[in-house]
């Protein structure tokens, strides 16, 4: 390591010493970050290195100035999912005091904004109207008083990054607990058959017996003439 590092890590360094450690690892770290655990300010940082606003900034200017960096930073570091609450609280972690409404601002000005969750429902409860259905076996007893006697099963829509996905998880009713679950970018009928064919073979195949219950309209009872099998 560098002895220049080895004194900043030690606590031994100058200030332009903490600056050219934030310079020489900005591509891997956070700078807002960096100036935090190296107690310096982040505007002095980009002072420092010729790349803050014009000098002769009046307070309010230069305080809005270091605002716009840290946020920018922010933004990039979480590569553009974080909007103005996610922000702030960022900006309160490091020690500033500043509004949600204030943060909103500066970004509009800035030009950036967060990624926001949907605004409607997927639909993971399809009927079919010329399905038809097995009797109620459960009858909303779901724990049974023994392992394996009910499990049941449900699909989730996940808001991913990379696309849209769904989660089928198989649950034991008595204990609780996921017995099988599979994940993929679709609601067909094989999303819910690898996650049972998970449960079975976490019971050892041993599954005799079992009721399987699940909603009357959801993929799952499509797939096994549920809701109890």
């Amino acid at each position: 390591m560098p002895e220049k590092s080895v004194r900043v890590l030690c606590g031994e360094s100058t200030k332009v010493e903490r600056y050219s450690l934030i310079a020489a690892e900005c591509a891997n770290f956070a700078v807002h970050r960096m100036t935090r655990l190296l107690d310096v300010s982040t505007s002095g940082f980009y002072k420092n290195q010729g790349l803050s606003v014009r000098t002769g900034l009046g307070e309010r200017k230069q305080r809005r100035a270091d605002l716009e960096v840290k946020i920018l930073d922010i933004h990039r570091e979480s590569k553009g999912v974080y909007g103005s609450p996610r922000i702030t609280a960022e900006l309160h972690d490091g020690g500033e005091i500043i509004t949600e409404k204030t943060v909103a601002k500066l970004m509009r000005s800035l030009g950036i904004v967060g990624i926001s969750p949907r605004t409607f429902k997927i639909r993971t409860t399809v009927v079919d109207p010329l399905a038809s259905f097995p009797d109620d076996l459960v009858q909303r007893q779901f724990d049974q008083g023994r392992l394996d006697a009910v499990w049941t099963s449900d699909i989730t829509y996940l808001t991913c990054g990379e696309g849209d996905m769904y989660l089928c998880a198989i649950k034991d009713e008595h204990s609780k607990k996921v017995l099988g679950w599979s994940v993929a970018d679709h609601m067909r009928t094989d999303l819910v058959i690898a996650a049972l064919d998970m449960a079975v073979e976490a019971r050892g195949g041993g599954v005799a017996g079992t009721i399987m219950h699940s909603d009357s309209e959801t993929v799952c009872a499509g797939v096994f003439g549920f809701p109890d099998r």
